[in-house]
């Protein structure tokens, strides 16, 4: 799918300018502020009425929130009730829910627990069972493996590379961590202040940057032991 144009206004300032391709999977990398979050929220029909949106796109789909676009969060333990058994937040039906359950590798007896009653890696792994539900052409991750540990981030990479061979959804991957880009995605679009820096093939842009703020993404990454180009 192509997104021709985003361009996102307020109050006649630019926000958000770009456009990008995603042929299977794209991350969309750059640091805070850059229009990451902006570019979701975008996509999912989330930004305020004062802000205005120029979306043109070319896909054999709509773009939908709950329909052929999912979204996965940053944080699990806040994008479900605690006070309601987790099988109450399925919109579809409970065999459906214990189905989805055993794709992400959960026991169909968690679906009668409550939220709090379940690990940060469990939760994150309902929030994708519950973004399966609608069979979507486009999942939408919005840093998902940032409030985990790293044993359960691998896991959970790991997990939605396989649930994207199954289900043959296409993925767009917001995110300021490299080494998860680039564990989970074939192309990469660095961004800074609304603009598009560089776009590309993941391995060729981390091995060959070609603009400053690229490099610079690339050297925080670095402090981390287990980045490795």
């Amino acid at each position: 799918m192509n997104i021709s144009k985003l361009h996102i206004t307020l109050d006649d300032k630019t926000l958000v300018d770009i456009s990008f391709n995603i042929s299977s999977s794209l991350a969309l990398v750059g640091q805070s502020g850059s229009g990451k979050s902006l570019t979701l929220k975008a996509l999912l029909g989330m930004l305020p009425s004062s802000m205005e949106v120029e979306l043109e796109f070319d896909c054999d789909f709509e773009l939908r929130a709950g329909d052929s676009l999912a979204f996965v969060p940053q944080n699990p333990f806040t994008a479900l009730s605690p006070l309601t058994k987790i099988h109450k937040q399925f919109f579809t039906s409970l065999e459906k829910a214990e189905s989805l359950f055993t794709q992400v590798g959960l026991e169909a007896e968690l679906l009668q627990r409550f939220p709090p009653e379940l690990s940060g890696g469990q939760l994150q792994r309902v929030i994708i069972a519950m973004a399966l539900e609608s069979e979507p052409k486009l999942l939408l991750l919005d840093e998902p493996t940032t409030a985990l540990d790293p044993k359960t981030r691998v896991m959970i990479l790991e997990l939605l590379k396989k649930l994207q061979k199954e289900f043959g959804f296409k993925i767009l991957f917001v995110t300021h961590d490299m080494n998860s880009a680039k564990s989970l995605c074939e192309d990469i679009c660095v961004i800074k202040n609304g603009k598009v820096m560089e776009i590309g093939d993941m391995q060729t842009i981390l091995q060959n940057p070609t603009v400053k703020y690229t490099k610079t993404l690339i050297e925080a990454n670095f402090a981390n032991r287990n980045f490795r180009i």
